[in-house]
């Protein structure tokens, strides 16, 4: 499950606007204590995923956002460090 994410799209701009490697938001969606919100609860299109994970060269929680299409093909579309409301998900998900 999102092991498979395309990043060929929003590599560049999750780099450039928030600072986070595929790299990282790859082990964030791999944290086997990783909190899904499927679909996320901030989607509008209902299309993607947020998913809160730890990640070791991140130093950090981020938050990764994976959209899925028709096909069911993973899109990465993007991650950043986890805000104080997702943070607080993945900390009281007691894991």
């Amino acid at each position: 499950m999102y092991l498979g994410v395309d990043w060929s799209e929003r590599e560049a701009h999750m780099q450039e606007r928030h600072g986070v490697t595929v790299e990282q938001a790859e082990e964030a969606l791999a944290d086997p204590d990783r909190v899904v919100f499927e679909p996320d609860y901030a989607s509008r299109s209902g299309s993607s995923v947020r998913v809160v994970g730890y990640s070791e060269t991140a130093g950090g929680v981020l938050t990764v956002i994976v959209v899925v299409d028709e096909s069911g093909k993973e899109w990465g579309g993007s991650g950043w460090l986890a805000n104080a409301r997702d943070l607080s998900y993945y900390e009281r998900s007691g894991r």
